[in-house]
């Protein structure tokens, strides 16, 4: 069942951006491995940049169609759940790329696919009143 709104997960979007970006930073990832730090950090600007060019309620610029966004989701929380066997971390660092990734899986798998939702909404106010 699909059940988040697009305007929903652009708000996750940007959540999840800002704990890529700053859970790094404040849990010390560089300590144990650079590459986990590297890794979440340029996931997190990627998202925001593939975020804001995204044609729904959260994107500036409608350069990315919706359904692309949401693979570049999926094959990004892919990216984030191989990383750890790719490049050799565990610990913290690996529950929490694990974490981000089933999280964001489970958000693609129930989020909206049609971006139109106002159109919808215009569609039954026209279907009641005339």
């Amino acid at each position: 069942m699909r059940f988040i709104s697009p305007r929903i997960h652009g708000i996750l979007d940007y959540t999840v951006a800002a704990a890529l970006i700053g859970v790094p930073l404040v849990l010390g990832f560089s300590a144990t491995s650079v590459a986990a730090a590297t890794i979440s950090i340029a996931s997190g600007i990627g998202l925001v940049l593939y975020s804001l060019l995204t044609d729904y309620s959260a994107g500036i610029r409608n350069l990315i169609s919706w359904k692309a966004h949401l693979t570049l989701d999926a094959v990004a929380a892919v990216a984030l759940l191989v990383a750890p066997f790719l490049f050799g971390f565990g610990g913290v660092p690996q529950a929490f790329f694990s974490t981000v990734a089933i999280a964001v899986l489970v958000v693609v798998a129930t989020t909206q696919l049609d971006t139109d939702s106002s159109s919808v909404g215009a569609q039954t106010l026209e279907r009641a009143t005339g």
